[in-house]
């Protein structure tokens, strides 16, 4: 192959390169939400307490946050078709060393390497997608490649969960390393070499953070999705020891909630089409209400999969119009400013899986993170609300709202 792409795919093999990548997003997906369903065991390992285990999560989680802008001002100017490869050997590496930590400490420490690659493989995973595509059909193909991800959450987390409770939560982490370096392999096989965009520094990423917009953008996302991560990081213990509902049925708790998190997104894309703020805004109030309505009503199997269900489709509504956002405000670092979306978000997995945990420890009870979800989600709508009024005030857009 050249060194440098010389024109789109035809569709044969831009439906191959897409694939390659989507594996990717699907071995990103298991490895970030399979660990919540199989806390129990973990903390049985470890012989630590359940809200001590959740920490993985929020290790991960961090990693995330520092290795997403972190790799995209490091990687500027490095071809972004074999940067996409190691990141995926980087993700098959940090599940391996998951897979194999002999105590908490490490485990943790491996977590957090395992998050590290996350945020900036989606932002190149983006930009590679779009420019192998036609003009005409670059989003839908770059929503093709974070199809995996969804796939993940309705398919990979239900089934690695069962195969953690049947073989060990280490076997989790082993098969999402083989599909890590299946990823590799598939990327190296069938996507093309692509240039880097002309006149891309680090420098003029990072003239991004100037916006005061940005940082109130991902300061929603971060203190709102940390709302929905406080339940979903303790989805197991809230079902087996309220809801009644048994361990080996906690897998198909978790495909509902995929199937809830896919919906979300959906019928989020076309709210985020007509009004971003409207949708941001209606996104917090819909993930507040459904978190105190899962804390009130939840108490036996069939209120926990509806409760369920709406949890997930209320968190997601705000995920494509903060992407939106985050690329309005940062348009001189558009890099920067996709992978600061999945900074974002982890951000507010860790926050909700720390506050879960401390609420749980303090002896209120596993429905407790909702109500303290519901919190998050009111305060991450606070920050919504104020980003819409300074820009209303200013009379300009977000991105001319600096500072310095």
């Amino acid at each position: 192959m050249s060194p440098t792409l010389t024109g789109v795919l035809q569709p044969r093999p831009l439906a191959l390169a897409l694939l390659g990548m989507a594996v990717g997003s699907f071995a990103i997906g298991t490895t970030e939400f399979a660990t919540m369903g199989l806390l129990p065991q973990v903390a049985e390992t470890f012989a630590a307490t359940i809200p001590q285990a959740g920490h993985l999560v929020s290790a991960y989680a961090l990693g995330v946050v520092v290795g997403a802008p972190a790799i995209v001002l490091a990687s500027s100017r490095a071809p972004r078709t074999g940067l996409l490869v190691a990141l995926a050997l980087a993700l098959a590496v940090g599940n391996a060393l998951s897979a194999l930590a002999p105590t908490l400490p490490t485990a943790l420490a491996a977590r957090f390497l395992a998050g590290v690659p996350h945020g900036a493989y989606f932002g190149i995973a983006a930009v590679v997608a779009s420019a192998v595509s036609p003009p005409q059909r670059r989003a839908r193909s770059v929503s093709l490649v974070m199809v995996g991800l969804t796939v993940a959450t309705m398919l990979g987390v239900p089934l690695s969960t069962a195969m953690g409770q049947a073989w060990g939560w280490r076997s989790l982490y082993w098969l999402v390393t083989a599909v890590a370096v299946l990823a590799a392999v598939a990327i190296w096989r069938w996507v093309p070499p692509v240039a880097v965009r002309a006149g891309a520094t680090a420098r003029r990423e990072l003239t991004a953070l100037r916006s005061l917009q940005l940082w109130l953008a991902v300061a929603t996302g971060a203190v709102g999705f940390g709302g929905m991560f406080a339940v979903y990081s303790y989805i197991t213990p809230t079902m087996t020891e309220v809801a009644g509902i048994a361990e080996t049925d906690v897998p198909w708790v978790l495909f509902v909630f995929g199937v809830g998190m896919t919906l979300g997104t959906l019928l989020g894309g076309r709210l985020a089409d007509r009004s971003v703020h409207g949708s941001i805004i209606a996104g917090l109030v819909a993930m507040a209400v459904s978190l105190a309505a899962f804390a009130a009503v939840v108490r036996g199997p069939v209120s926990a999969y509806l409760m369920v269900l709406l949890v997930s489709v209320g968190s997601q509504l705000i995920g494509p119009a903060l992407q939106t956002r985050l690329l309005d405000v940062s348009r001189e670092g558009p890099s920067l400013g996709a992978a600061l979306h999945h900074s974002a978000l982890n951000i507010g997995n860790a926050l909700g899986a720390w506050v879960g945990g401390v609420v749980i420890a303090a002896g209120l009870g596993y429905l407790a993170p909702a109500w303290a979800g519901s919190l998050l989600a009111l305060a991450g709508l606070g920050v919504a609300v104020v980003a819409v009024l300074l820009e209303r005030r200013s009379g300009a857009p977000g991105p001319s709202t600096r500072i310095g």
